[in-house]
C-alpha cells in the first residue's frame, strides 16, 4: 500500500541528506527529545518528592494530633472519645520535646518522643524501620534514629544520657527562689538532684529513609519523657489514626465536637482547683486538633508550586525545538519554491501541499517523542546510578540528604503527566510546522514556476 502523497513528499523531503537543512532538522529533533526528556524526568522526580514525603510522614507520624499549647491532664476521658468517634482506628499517647543528649562528651539536641510501645505500633510502622538492635522500650531504653546515632558514634547497647530542658527551668526556678528567701536556700546536693540527667541504653537503631527523622529523634518509654519534663501524669498530646488519611478533615470536625464538652469540663475543673490553691485561673492550657496535612502543608505546597512552575519553564526547551523546526521547513519551502509551483499547476490542492509540511513537523514530533519517552524513562529508571556516577565524576555530592531531607533521589511516574507532556510537545511542533506549510501553500504557481 502507497502512502498518501503529501506524506510520501514530506518523508521524502525529511531523508537525510549532506545538507544545511538536514543538519537543522536533526538539530530540532534532538531538541524535541531533550526537552521531553528534562520534562519527564523532572517531574517524575518532583511527583516522586511528594509522594514519597507523604509515605515518610504517615509511617512516622500519626493522621491527626490532639495536643496542648501546655499538657493533657487529664487526657484518659479524651482519649477514651476519641477512641469510640467514628473513623477511628487507634490512638496513642506521646510527649514530644527538645533535649539534650551526650555520648562519650559528643553533645546534640535532637527531639524526644515519649511513647507508649504497644499503642504506637497501631500508628506508626517505626518497628519496621529497625535498622539494627530491636524495637524495644522497656524500662530505660531509647531507639534512635540512624543519621542521630552515626553523629553521636553511638552503638546499640551503649549508655545515651539525655538532659531535660525542663530539669535546667526547674534549677533555674530554684536558684530565683534561693536569691529571693536567704534563709531558705537549697544545698548543692539538692540542686544537683534536680537537674541530673537520665542515662538510656540505646536498644535499636530506625531508618525511616527520612532525613530529619533519622536524625531528630530519640525514642523513650512514656514514662521516661514524663519524668524528663516532669510532667507527673500529663502528655504532651495524643496521636490519633484515621481509617483514611485522606478524608482525616471530617474526622477532625467531628472529635472538634465531641471533644469540647469533655475539654470545657476539665478546664472548669483546673480553674476551680486554681483558684482554691492560689486564687488564680486555670492552669491548662487550650487544646488543638491537628492534622498530618496541615503540619506538612508548606513543604507540600512548595513542592507543588515548584513542580508547576518547572513544567511550563522546561517546557520553553520544546517551544525553542519547534523554533528549529519552523527554520527548516522555511528553508525547505524556499529551497522548494519551484517544486510547489510544479505540484500546484498540476492540480495538487492547498490542502495537500499545506500537509506535506506539516507532516513534517509532525513526524520530526513523533520522532522527538518517542526517543525523549525512551530516553526520560531509562533516566527516571536509573537516576540515583547516574547520580552516583556524576558524583564520582565531578567530585562533588549531587543531592545531599541534610537539604533534600532523602537518602536517595524518589521518582515517581505518573502516565498522565507523560502522556500531557507528549501532547503538548506534539502539538507545539505540528503549530510550528503549521505556518510555513500555510505560506508555502499560497504561493501562487506561476510566481514560483519563475523563482530562480
Amino acid at each position: 500500500m502507497k502512502p498518501p502523497f503529501s506524506l510520501f513528499l514530506a518523508l521524502r523531503y525529511l531523508k537525510p541528506k549532506r545538507t544545511f537543512v538536514s543538519t537543522i532538522t536533526l538539530v530540532s529533533v534532538l531538541g524535541v527529545t531533550l526537552g521531553i526528556t528534562v520534562l519527564i524526568v523532572v517531574i517524575s522526580v518532583m511527583t516522586g518528592f511528594d509522594q514519597e514525603l507523604r509515605r515518610k510522614v504517615l509511617g512516622f507520624d500519626a493522621h491527626l494530633l490532639l495536643h496542648s499549647d501546655t499538657f493533657l491532664d487529664p487526657w484518659r476521658p479524651l482519649q477514651d472519645q476519641v477512641d469510640k468517634t467514628p473513623g477511628v482506628v487507634a490512638s496513642a499517647p506521646f510527649v514530644q520535646g527538645p533535649v539534650i543528649v551526650e555520648f562519650n562528651h559528643h553533645r546534640l539536641t535532637p527531639k524526644i518522643r515519649g511513647i507508649d510501645p504497644e499503642r504506637e505500633s497501631k500508628i506508626t510502622n517505626i518497628s519496621n524501620t529497625i535498622q539494627s538492635g530491636a524495637y524495644d522500650l522497656d524500662g530505660d531504653k531509647a531507639v534512635i534514629g540512624r543519621v542521630l546515632a552515626e553523629s553521636l558514634g553511638i552503638a546499640v547497647g551503649d549508655k545515651l544520657i539525655v538532659y531535660s530542658p525542663g530539669n535546667i527551668g526547674n534549677i533555674v526556678e530554684e536558684i530565683k527562689k534561693a536569691e529571693q528567701d536567704p534563709g531558705n536556700k537549697k544545698t548543692l546536693a539538692e540542686l544537683r538532684e534536680m537537674v541530673l540527667p537520665q542515662e538510656l541504653t540505646v536498644s535499636g537503631i530506625f531508618e525511616s529513609g527520612h532525613y530529619q527523622f533519622d536524625s531528630e529523634f530519640v525514642l523513650v518509654p512514656l514514662h521516661i519523657g514524663q519524668e524528663l519534663y516532669g510532667l507527673g501524669d500529663a502528655l504532651h498530646g495524643i496521636s490519633i489514626q484515621t481509617t483514611d488519611p485522606y478524608r482525616v478533615d471530617a474526622v477532625k470536625r467531628t472529635l472538634a465536637v465531641e471533644l469540647q464538652p469533655i475539654i470545657d469540663k476539665a478546664m472548669m475543673e483546673a480553674a476551680q482547683a486554681s483558684g482554691k490553691e492560689q486564687g488564680g485561673g486555670p492552669s491548662t492550657g487550650l487544646v488543638y486538633l491537628r492534622t498530618w496535612i496541615d503540619s506538612n502543608k508548606q513543604i507540600f505546597d512548595a513542592i507543588r508550586l515548584e513542580r508547576n512552575v518547572m513544567f511550563f519553564l522546561l517546557l520553553f526547551i520544546v517551544v525553542v525545538a519547534a523554533f528549529g523546526i519552523m527554520n527548516t521547513l522555511i528553508t525547505v519551502t524556499v529551497q522548494k519554491t519551484r517544486e510547489i509551483g510544479i505540484m500546484k499547476a498540476l492540480g495538487a490542492t492547498t490542502g495537500q501541499i499545506v500537509w506535506v509540511f506539516l507532516s513534517q513537523g509532525m513526524i520530526v514530533g513523533v520522532f522527538g517523542n518517542a526517543t525523549g519517552l525512551a530516553a526520560g524513562m531509562a533516566l527516571v529508571q536509573w537516576r540515583n546510578e547516574f547520580k552516583d556516577w556524576l558524583a564520582n565524576q565531578l567530585g562533588i555530592e549531587i543531592f545531599p540528604a541534610g537539604i533534600y531531607q532523602f537518602s536517595a533521589i524518589p521518582a515517581e511516574v505518573i502516565p498522565r503527566d507523560v502522556a500531557i507532556i507528549c501532547a503538548s510537545a506534539f502539538v507545539i511542533c505540528s503549530v510550528a510546522a503549521l505556518i510555513p506549510a500555510y505560506f508555502a501553500a499560497r504561493l501562487d504557481p506561476v510566481k514560483a514556476l519563475r523563482a530562480d
